[in-house]
């Protein structure tokens, strides 16, 4: 396992490249993303393993023989490649490479795009610009959505994304380097392949949505405490109200770990985000976030994505401060 001081660097470099440069397109042309082989390896076993006739206990059983053949295939590689470049190369090159590896695990640029594009197509497109921008990130039928809920939707999923998308690869990179980024990523990919309550796969992908709760949990948690120190450094955002809202209503999400980062930012713009929300034809029941205004509006987005940039920056800050610590009492 790598020190502490060499995976910092190496999400320090991982952060600082994604949030520059992303995922370049041509190179997505060309070999697509990680995450996307991670989902062709989750089909083929999904296809392999579960199967319509067995009984429910032994789709339950294939699914966790599915997600440990899942991290074996995908962590080992990562593990191997991580060990071979510190020990063949010197540290500066070896962690350069491996961060540069690592920066296509993150989703810093990506999810400020995508998010972006709805309060875009609301602004210049009206409503059915909205709601075709918002149906590329969120799950819920978009045709149920006034300009509010397309608002509310997009701002809901910026919140989440950050936790799951940012965050927890940040996390997990910080403490076991490239490897705990890519494991994490492939139960983040299980989950939302199949981590449903489905006929399907609501035994065969109760391993992955199990596990992904797991690991979520600890992002969750600092991604709540980011956007409330963003919150302190952006003008007509509000810090308390947002802890206020992560202690009070965090807990009353239908997800363990969706609730801290949504109920900070709902507090933080001074919204009510969460709440009854519609995915195709179910609805679904959950508890609001925040206790202010459920009319958000295209404004409220473009104030969202500013206190997601500060979140970044103000997670980006304390993994350079922790690296510069972990280097000088750990690196020698």
């Amino acid at each position: 396992m790598a020190p502490l001081h060499v995976t910092l660097m190496i999400l320090a470099g991982a952060l600082l490249l994604e949030a520059a440069l992303g995922y370049p397109r041509p190179l997505y042309s060309a070999i697509r993303h990680p995450v996307v082989w991670m989902g062709a390896l989750i089909a083929r076993l999904d296809r392999a393993l579960n199967r319509e006739a067995h009984p429910f206990a032994r789709r339950k059983a294939g699914g966790v023989l599915a997600l440990v053949l899942l991290l074996l295939f995908c962590g080992l590689p990562a593990a191997l490649a991580q060990a071979a470049l510190l020990a063949a190369l010197p540290l500066a090159l070896a962690v350069a490479l491996l961060a540069l590896l690592a920066a296509t695990l993150p989703a810093q640029r990506s999810l400020h795009e995508h998010v972006a594009a709805v309060a875009e197509g609301l602004e210049q497109r009206g409503l059915e610009g909205g709601r075709a921008a918002v149906a590329m990130i969120v799950g819920r039928n978009p045709a149920t959505l006034d300009e509010a809920g397309v608002s509310r939707a997009a701002i809901e999923s910026l919140a989440e994304n950050f936790s799951d998308g940012v965050v927890a690869p940040a996390f997990w990179c910080g403490a076991l380097g490239l490897p705990g980024a890519v494991l994490y990523k492939a139960v983040n990919t299980a989950d939302s392949m199949i981590g449903h309550r489905t006929p399907r796969h609501e035994a065969f992908g109760w391993a992955a949505a199990r596990l992904d709760d797991l690991v979520n949990l600890p992002a969750s948690r600092l991604a709540a405490l980011w956007i409330i120190l963003a919150a302190a450094a952006t003008r007509g955002a509000d810090a308390r109200g947002a802890w206020r809202a992560v202690r009070r209503d965090a807990r009353h999400h239908r997800s363990p770990n969706a609730g801290w980062p949504e109920a900070a930012m709902a507090g933080a713009l001074g919204l009510r985000l969460a709440g009854p929300r519609v995915y195709g034809a179910t609805r679904v029941e959950d508890g609001w976030m925040g206790d202010g205004r459920a009319e958000a509006r295209p404004a409220d987005l473009r104030r969202a994505l500013a206190l997601y940039r500060r979140a970044c920056a103000a997670q980006g800050a304390a993994v350079l401060a922790l690296a510069g610590l972990a280097l000088a009492f750990c690196g020698g």
